[in-house]
């Protein structure tokens, strides 16, 4: 879209993203885990969850493809992001302007590993 003055001209080009293809392998409980998800919701971005706790398939799936077992890993248009943070995957959303940067605030923290009482409740041994 142009128009212009008798002094100025301006043209205003819109660009439409195209939607990445993403595969999250993440945890059920986890802190990061709990990260990307939040980023990946603050982008409404739709994605496709593999939680590599609930099917080892899926674990085994992630670390063949990142080539390491630490989590979360996140797949996007093909590339792989192995052992990545909320705030890394909003970063390279970012600089591979598959996003805009958006100031909206989630309600996890990005960068964090799960409180020490959530992995105590979840855990509990049987004698």
């Amino acid at each position: 879209m142009c128009f212009a003055t008798e002094n100025f001209r301006c043209c205003v080009i819109f660009v439409e993203m195209d939607t990445p293809q993403i595969t999250a392998y993440l945890k059920t409980y986890c802190g990061w885990s709990a990260g990307v998800r939040a980023v990946l919701a603050k982008y409404n971005l739709p994605y496709t969850e593999k939680d590599i706790i609930q099917n080892p398939a899926f674990r085994w799936e992630m670390e063949t493809k990142s080539g390491q077992p630490l989590s979360p890993c996140i797949e996007i248009n093909g590339k792989m992001l192995p052992d990545v943070s909320g705030e890394e995957v909003e970063k390279y959303l970012i600089d591979n302007q598959l996003v805009q940067a958006s100031a909206a605030q989630t309600d996890v923290p990005l960068n964090a590993p799960c409180p020490t009482e959530q992995h105590e409740s979840e855990v509990k041994l049987r004698f």
